[in-house]
Formats: structure tokens, sequence, C-alpha cells
């Protein structure tokens, strides 16, 4: 089947929510040809990302954690730091966290256009 092309506006939207149906689209699980092992998803573009809706006190308790694999390298931020700066990246870590961790995820990803 050929991809189409599924625009969302973020303004105003649950940040969960948001990426629960983000993540559908790329692996296309919506269409009846939906195969698990078959990447068939669909391009998503994602606008207004600046006015996606962070429910609760998750922009101040949720806390972003990477290491560096170096010793005494993890390094931590919270979601209100990350909001300020970028966005985007809050988008992308919530629907790439919420694909199947195998080898579609990195190609799903390079669907996904966030502005």
């Amino acid at each position: 089947m050929p991809r189409t092309t599924y625009t969302i506006d973020a303004s105003g939207k649950v940040l969960g929510r948001l990426a629960t149906d983000i993540a559908l689209h790329l692996m296309g699980k919506y269409k009846t040809s939906y195969v698990p092992n078959i990447d068939d998803g669909d391009i998503v573009i994602i606008t207004n990302a600046k006015d996606v809706k962070i429910t609760g006190k998750k922009l101040d308790q949720k806390i972003y954690i990477r290491h560096t694999q170096y010793p005494g390298g993890i390094r931590e931020r919270k979601m209100s730091v990350l909001m300020q700066n970028d966005p985007k990246k809050v988008i992308e870590m919530a629907v790439s966290r919420m694909l199947p961790k195998n080898n579609h995820r990195d190609r799903r990803m390079e669907r996904l256009t966030i502005s």
C-alpha cells in the first residue's frame, strides 16, 4: 500500500494521547493490511509542537535520564527545561518510546516530521 501523509496540529492536545496516535499511524496499525513484521506505516507531520499540553505536575517532576557510558556520566534534565529549549525533542522521545523496540523503529522515526 502507498504511504499517505497524516498531518496533526499539536496545539492544545495532551502529549501522551498525541504520541499514541502518532505511533499508531507510523506503525500502520489502523490499516486492514497490518502485519507486525512489515513496515507499512504512514508519514506523519506535526505542527505547533511548542503548544502541546502537559498535564499534572510533569513539567516539574518528570526527569529525562541518559548516560554517556563513562564513569559518573549520568545526565538528567527536567521536562520544563527540555520544553523551553526544544519542545520537538519531548514529542520525539514520547513517540519513540511508544514504538516497539525492534529494527523498524529507526525507519519509522525517520518518517516523523515535527515543526
